[in-house]
């Protein structure tokens, strides 16, 4: 049997009939729609009412003084440095962590303040960029970024002085980076060194000949990270 034959035809009334049976469905639905109220908006009082997250107590050492705070426990370190205790040195840039502008030193390590929240600080010494001078004193790295103008807009300038003291710190403590050759050898701060180790900070002026200079001078220098 020819399988044609069995198929339905497609005749004009089917095609009426079909529409006129899509046009009763929609006709329905219309009333069914129009009866069904729209979503209100919360009232004011109503959002009132709603709990609001618990604030949670925690005490950074931010730069030698303690700072009690209460914050949200969502807050991230960086929002708690600049929007509650003032230090606004450390900046936002990503908020991802991909650009190095949030830098500061954790415990002497640095870290991107933007991925970690501030609840988990309590007792640990933070230090920023506000943090690194010893009153009209530079420290040598920020001496040393003034010298050999290692900064154009400035954006970036405090995250990366921050990096770059953790990042001598990680150097004379003999932490190896991916460029070094010899592992058992004290580590040496050649250009390809620097630009390794401080390949999470991001300058968008494009100033790294010149930052990476200030790094290899005040390398010698920085005694008080």
């Amino acid at each position: 049997m020819d399988k044609s034959d069995s198929a339905p035809r497609l005749t004009r009334r089917s095609v009426l009939e079909s529409g006129v049976a899509a046009a009763a469905v929609l006709g329905f639905a219309g009333p069914l729609r129009a009866a069904t109220p729209p979503a209100q908006a919360p009232t004011p009082q109503a959002l009132a009412a709603e709990p609001a997250t618990p604030r949670m107590p925690v005490t950074l050492q931010v730069n030698g003084q303690a700072r009690p705070l209460e914050v949200d426990p969502r807050t991230t370190l960086l929002d708690a440095l600049r929007e509650r205790i003032g230090l606004t040195g450390s900046k936002k840039g990503c908020d991802h962590g991909q650009c190095g502008a949030c830098t500061v030193l954790v415990n002497g390590r640095r870290i991107n303040s933007c991925l970690t929240l501030a609840v988990m600080h309590e007792g640990d010494e933070i230090r920023t960029i506000e943090g690194l001078a010893e009153g009209d004193d530079l420290h040598p790295l920020q001496a040393a970024f003034v010298k050999h103008d290692g900064f154009q807009c400035g954006y970036c300038t405090p995250g990366q002085i921050c990096s770059a003291a953790g990042m001598l710190n990680e150097a004379k403590a003999g932490w190896p980076s991916t460029v070094t050759q010899d592992l058992t050898a004290k580590v040496a701060l050649t250009d390809a060194e620097i630009r390794e180790r401080m390949s999470g900070n991001i300058c968008r002026c494009s100033a790294y000949p010149n930052i990476v200079a200030a790094i290899r001078e005040a390398g010698g220098a920085a005694t008080r990270l």
